[in-house]
């Protein structure tokens, strides 16, 4: 499997997906113009990794801002991990928010609530 490696810009996430680590970051703001189209190659990516998952997964999301179409890109992100670790596989889904964004807290919280998999919230403190 080939890494990921996507430059962030004004208006997408950096993207950083290391096979052989088994680590997924995602980092930034994700308002991009068709939302589908730049999360597509991560849920493809994703379903090929699932075949031969690292024992361990750990993702870290650290999003300053998301729009309404990004979150259910994301959501499809998630639930591809969500297979990963039915399949009795560890997966762990680091959520950073600064210390004041309780939007961004709260977005997080949302998604533990719906994904079965293990969540650690973290604040970033400046």
């Amino acid at each position: 499997m080939e890494p990921i490696l996507i430059e962030g810009t004004p208006k997408t996430p950096s993207v950083k997906y290391d096979p052989e680590k088994g680590v997924i970051e995602i980092k930034g703001r994700s308002i991009p113009e068709n939302s589908i189209e730049f999360y597509k190659p991560l849920v493809d990516w994703l379903d090929d990794y699932s075949k031969s998952p690292k024992q361990k997964t750990l993702v870290n999301v650290q999003l300053e801002y998301f729009n309404t179409s990004s979150s259910k890109c994301i959501l499809d992100v998630f639930k591809k991990l969500e297979t990963i670790h039915k399949s009795n596989h560890d997966v762990q889904i680091n959520w950073y928010y600064e210390e004041d964004d309780e939007d961004m807290l709260e977005a997080g919280e949302d998604y533990e609530s719906i994904i079965r998999v293990p969540f650690k919230m973290i604040e970033i403190v400046d």
